[in-house]
């Protein structure tokens, strides 16, 4: 895959770079007096010395010596991504201390001879990794569906003719040859450009693009200030130019950041830490507890064999061992309901990350932004107009068109005119909408007079082109000269000191107020707006158009000033104000200038007036990570940040504390999305270096969805605390009951295949169900979870044992009912066995709520729990009366007498758990009223 596509993911085979200091070709003279600066410095040479240093000119290499530099340096490619292998996936849903414990129960009846509760136990096993098989190779294939990869060309000079290659084929050395629309295919040093600019937002994350020059810069200027160079994967927005190859490959820009993403470490996320911790605290009890318990057995005198068994079944008991099969299908619901908001998570632990999320660093173009440049102000000494708050249709098409403004039309006509003559690009009108072909500066002129009834089209007829003057950089303004019956005129537009000191006089034959001009220049800018200036100059008679573009323009008539921005997304400003609501931090992390970014920022709510504090590229290169972590908690807006800056914003806020999600879309995003907790990219304008390094891509490529996911994170891990919180109570409930009836002198209350049914079959449903619970009302009125914050509360843990001891209680007192109403042993057991399967039902509805009371949770809110209830039920019922199940289980019927008593016990779970809800309540409204 050609690098030029800058859709490579990572890998490859290492390549050997070329730098001013350290690779010079074989062929080189012995000495050109050339000044190398530091390595890959080529911005800080002349074009002169950059040739030398490569040993190239500019009639190009010679075909010979162009397949000796790609034997000698490889392909201009990255490696493609591949899909993680099958059996990589598949293990890796076996990397938990649960299911280690569960593998080891397993083991031991095996090795017992308890062939059916082996069985049982590799059921539960194998469906939890096939659920989470399924569901990562289907979120992976996904994203690998948005990774449409091309083969593009590239135009070089070689023997003095111009060629077109494969981009692979390129090599350092080359001269290549830039075009509007072009995309780059290599790192270039420009030898020469005519009125060129340069998309670069996948690297810098600017919105305008860079207007390139051949002049070198400072050796320290950042990647977003080397006009001279051009970066392969960026594209030709406007303009013409040449340069020659400095680095292909794995050498260039993007290959850098390809070759950190290799080395990158993926965090744990918060989930598998608490899930890791959690695992290792409730095994270490397990193991014990079953091991006293055996030891109590063999002091009582019951028998080793039995004993033993019975230690396997209170251990299978007592591990939720549930818990991974419905963590997995928690996070299974979780990326459906974000896949259903136009959110595809990749990996499955990541569904949570994003409810946890106390910082989210957001990437402005394209993401916070539309990436799509439009005029907000058109400006004259006489009037002022905004486009949005004047309710102008956003669509040119929704406007009565007007005849294209005469000469002596008023300021604005003339302003939106002189945008639209002096103008490369160009608008069309599709099925689809308007779209747009070249400079998005340029474009978004266009479209400002079409949405105000000017059509571009018309003008060009009613103007006809006869000259013009390109834009450059040096120049900082362009010229068109236009014929007009017997006339000419010059239309010109650039930046606004340059095109005021052409001027003599306003519109309308009105002395032009500097002043008054440079206080709205200055007015706009501070709105993080991009300003133009534009005037013009009539000649009557018969002039010579080509003496109008000689020199510099004089004697002009200045008309207005047109000011422009990317606008944010609709509705992100709502998401990030949800996410603030939610306890969220959103600070801006790009490329663009800190008076854009932050004009934007305020825009949208992530800073206000009294906070401000903005960090640039250069300030962060002047501080150390130390302070950097001091600031990350004060800092709203990190400006002019290249891919460094970013991995090292990221990796402060982490050693901060803070769970950190990082979203964006360009290249430049994909060391911090692979470093973040949780990485965020964007389908559609997104990389596909950005897609692979992300846990979360957003199809809609909007802001919007990240506030939908964090609720559907913070769903997702409510409901894996809700399960979790029910399988250990009932689970402590069904282990006490054992040892405490052997103390009793009791005979053994429930054997080892009840024990397994108990858990592994009418659990099982039940647990299952808490997983579809739809979420409290109030998910996202509370901060996030702290890092270390484990999946059961010091309130849980109470009300853990709360209920264990309910439950113990309570099948005590009807195994000994039972006892002293002369049934069986058989029978007695299986009325305590039904107690506990009637507690489950109750509790499971106590479930579903931390701290609200179980009237105020609809049933319907969650039928799937309502069947599960019912099966449960119905398959123990079915399983008291059948042969066969008599058999395994040694479970016989019990009378309406027993029912009703068990049935009115086992309801003292949801009274106990009520009065503790209560006074929860209550002692959290005294703390708000104390507050």
């Amino acid at each position: 895959m050609p690098i030029a596509t800058a859709s490579a993911g990572v890998g490859g085979d290492d390549r050997q770079e070329m730098s001013p200091a350290s690779s010079r070709s074989r062929a080189r003279p012995a000495d050109t007096g050339a000044h190398a600066p530091s390595e890959g410095a080529w911005h800080a040479l002349s074009a002169e010395q950059t040739l030398q240093e490569l040993d190239s000119a500019r009639a190009g290499l010679h075909d010979d010596e162009a397949q000796r530099r790609l034997e000698e340096h490889g392909p201009n490619t990255l490696r493609e991504v591949r899909p993680t292998p099958v059996w990589v996936t598949a293990l890796a849903q076996f990397k938990s201390p649960l299911i280690f414990i569960l593998l080891l129960a397993g083991a031991l009846t095996f090795v017992l001879g308890e062939y059916v509760d082996t069985a049982v136990i590799a059921a539960v096993l194998l469906l939890n990794a096939s659920i989470g098989l399924y569901q990562e190779r289907n979120a992976e294939r996904s994203v690998l569906a948005l990774m449409e990869l091309v083969s593009p060309t590239a135009h070089v000079v070689r023997d003095g003719h111009e060629w077109e290659i494969d981009s692979a084929e390129v090599v350092p050395g080359d001269i290549v040859v830039l075009e509007s629309g072009a995309r780059v295919p290599a790192d270039v040093r420009l030898l020469s450009a005519a009125a060129l600019r340069i998309d670069e937002s996948m690297l810098t994350g600017e919105s305008v693009p860079a207007s390139k020059r051949t002049d070198p810069v400072d050796e320290d200027a950042q990647l977003g200030d080397r006009a001279c160079m051009a970066y392969a994967g960026s594209t030709t927005a406007s303009g013409r130019a040449r340069g020659v190859v400095v680095a292909t490959g794995r050498t260039t820009e993007l290959g850098r950041i390809s070759e950190r993403l290799e080395s990158a470490e993926v965090p744990t996320t918060p989930l598998q830490e608490r899930m890791d911790r959690f695992g290792w605290i409730i095994g270490a009890i397990v193991v014990v507890s079953a091991a006293l318990t055996f030891l109590l057995g063999l002091a009582l005198g019951e028998p080793p064999g039995e004993l033993l068994l019975t230690a396997a079944a209170l251990a299978v008991a007592a591990v939720p061992e549930g818990l991974p099969v419905v963590l997995t299908v928690a996070l299974a619901l979780g990326v459906r309901r974000m896949a259903k908001r136009n959110a595809i998570v990749r990996r499955l632990p990541a569904v949570e990350t994003l409810g946890s999320t106390t910082l989210i660093g957001s990437d402005k173009t394209g993401t916070l932004t539309e990436n799509r440049m439009t005029v907000q102000e058109v400006v004259t000494l006489d009037d002022h107009l905004d486009l949005e708050e004047a309710g102008i249709p956003a669509d040119p098409r929704e406007v009565a068109e007007v005849a294209p403004p005469d000469l002596d039309a008023d300021a604005r006509s003339l302003t939106l005119l002189a945008g639209v003559v002096a103008n490369e690009s160009e608008i069309v009108y599709t099925d689809e909408g308007v779209r747009t072909r070249g400079d998005p500066t340029e474009t978004a002129l266009l479209v400002a007079a079409a949405r105000l009834g000017i059509e571009p089209v018309d003008c060009e007829d009613a103007y006809a082109e006869v000259g013009e003057i390109p834009f450059e950089p040096e120049n900082q303004y362009a010229a068109s000269v236009r014929r007009a019956g017997d006339e000419h005129v010059v239309f010109v537009k650039g930046a606004p000191e340059r095109v005021l000191a052409m001027c003599h006089t306003a519109a309308g034959r009105r002395e032009l107020d500097r002043e008054v001009v440079r206080r709205e220049v200055q007015r706009m800018a501070d709105r993080g707006l991009r300003v133009l200036a534009f005037a013009m100059r009539r000649h009557p008679g018969d002039v010579d158009p080509t003496e109008l573009v000689e020199d510099d323009p004089r004697g002009l008539v200045f008309l207005g000033l047109q000011g422009m921005l990317d606008p944010p997304r609709e509705g992100v400003a709502e998401a990030i104000e949800g996410c603030h609501r939610a306890g969220q931090r959103v600070v801006m992390i790009t490329g663009d200038h800190a008076a854009t970014a932050t004009a934007i920022a305020r825009q949208l709510g992530i800073v206000d007036d009294g906070d401000t504090e903005v960090l640039t590229g250069e300030d962060l290169d002047g501080i150390d990570d130390e302070q950097l972590r001091e600031l990350i908690g004060r800092v709203a807006v990190y400006a002019r940040t290249s891919p460094t800056h970013k991995l090292r914003i990221v990796e402060a806020a982490r050693a901060a504390g803070e769970v950190v999600a990082v979203t964006g879309d360009g290249v430049n995003d994909a060391l911090a999305l692979r470093a973040a907790d949780i990485g965020v990219a964007m389908g559609q304008a997104g990389t596909d270096v950005a897609r692979e390094a992300a846990d979360m891509v957003l199809a809609d490529d909007n802001f919007v969805s990240i506030h939908a996911a964090v609720e559907g994170g913070r769903v997702t891990f409510d409901n894996v605390r809700k399960v979790t919180f029910f399988l250990l109570s009932t689970g402590v409930g069904t282990f006490m009951v054992i040892p405490i009836a052997m103390v009793l002198g009791w005979p053994l209350i429930m054997v080892p295949a009840q024990l397994l049914w108990l858990n592994l079959v009418t659990k099982g449903l039940q647990d299952l169900a808490l997983a579809f619970e739809p979420g409290e009302p109030d998910v996202l009125e509370h901060p996030p979870r702290k890092r270390r914050e484990q999946i059961i509360t010091p309130l849980l843990w109470w009300r853990t044992l709360l209920v264990g001891a309910t439950m113990t209680v309570g099948g005590l007192v009807m195994f000994d009912w039972a006892l002293g109403q002369d049934m069986s042993i058989e029978q007695a057991r299986t009325v305590a066995l039904t107690t506990l399967v009637v507690f489950q039902a109750f509790h499971l509805g106590s479930s579903r709520s931390e701290r609200r009371s179980v009237l105020q949770v609809p049933l319907t809110s969650n039928r799937f729990l309502l069947l599960a209830q019912m099966g449960a039920l119905g398959a123990h019922i079915g399983a008291l009366y059948l042969p066969f199940t008599q058999l395994v289980l040694r479970v016989e019927p019990i009378s309406l007498d027993a029912w009703w008593r068990l049935a009115l016990i086992a309801a003292t779970v949801l009274v106990v758990v009520e009065l503790d809800k209560l006074l929860q309540r209550w002692r959290a409204l005294r703390h708000a009223s104390a507050g």
